[in-house]
């Protein structure tokens, strides 16, 4: 069986994200229960397992949750293939796995928060989707100030953002400065509002970007995320694992299902 465990990358920042960091392979550690599971689901065309080394979901998945992502869900589907299996559109609300569009090599996660022909702004960090003020009960702020382009968006950028990002402001505002989605796109943002790379400072993901859906945390350990996101084997890591596995591990987030919020 091909297994590939990659790390969800992202970045993490009191204030406006500025950095990211790529992919990763597991340690050899985890991988024995990575692959019981996947054997289970079968084959990892259909299932993929990633870790998340970074708060940017936080309080919905935590550094350290390991995640069976559905590869399928999104696919499209095929004139057979269509009868058969339960593929989706993106809806808002769901958590999506996607290659960030800055660098593919890198996978990212975050929720969808407008398809295509949504309009989108934030005022005072409320979500204001279609031109009505949405609830966001996953939404967690670290901070309690207001910044003027993370917090008050589309605005003018404070912080260097990418030139996706400066062609989503400069050619996708409708004329009450709302942010339009195109077709075949998605604006993605994570639930750790305050410190979140997302689509405000590197525009749409692309549809052909999306990998699948999060389905179970079949694992969780409180890691840090330099352990997370060593591209080898930490030694630190794999003796922190010896040591601590039973108390380190949350047990009350293992075979937790996953799942989307409807935003309307």
């Amino acid at each position: 069986m091909d297994q590939d465990n990659v790390i969800v990358a992202d970045a993490e920042s009191s204030e406006a994200p500025r950095t990211h960091r790529g992919l990763a392979q597991r340690g050899f550690i985890a991988e024995w229960t990575v692959t019981i599971i996947l054997l289970l689901f079968g084959t990892t065309t259909l299932v993929q397992a990633f870790v998340i080394p970074t708060g940017s979901m936080e309080d919905t998945l935590l550094i350290g949750d390991h995640l069976l992502v559905d590869k399928l869900s999104y696919a499209p589907a095929g004139p057979l293939s269509k009868h058969l299996l339960p593929y989706d559109d993106v809806r808002r609300g769901d958590i999506i796995v996607f290659r960030y569009p800055v660098d593919i090599s890198q996978t990212f996660v975050k929720r969808a928060i407008g398809v295509p022909g949504d309009r989108i702004r934030l005022v005072n960090k409320q979500l204001i989707l279609n031109g009505k003020a949405v609830t966001e009960p996953y939404v967690y702020h670290k901070t309690e100030y207001i910044d003027s382009y993370r917090d008050n968006f589309p605005n003018d950028p404070n912080v260097p953002v990418v030139e996706a990002a400066h062609d989503m402001l400069s050619n996708h505002l409708n004329k009450d400065g709302e942010v339009v989605v195109p077709p075949d796109c998605i604006f993605a943002m994570g639930d750790n509002r305050d410190s979140s790379l997302d689509s405000r400072y590197w525009g749409f993901v692309p549809r052909r970007n999306i990998i699948g859906k999060p389905l179970i945390i079949y694992w969780s350990y409180d890691a840090s995320t330099e352990a997370l996101s060593n591209p080898g084997i930490s030694v630190r890591h794999v003796v922190d694992l010896l040591e601590h596995f039973p108390t380190k591990t949350r047990w009350a987030r293992t075979f937790r299902l996953i799942h989307g919020y409807p935003l309307n």
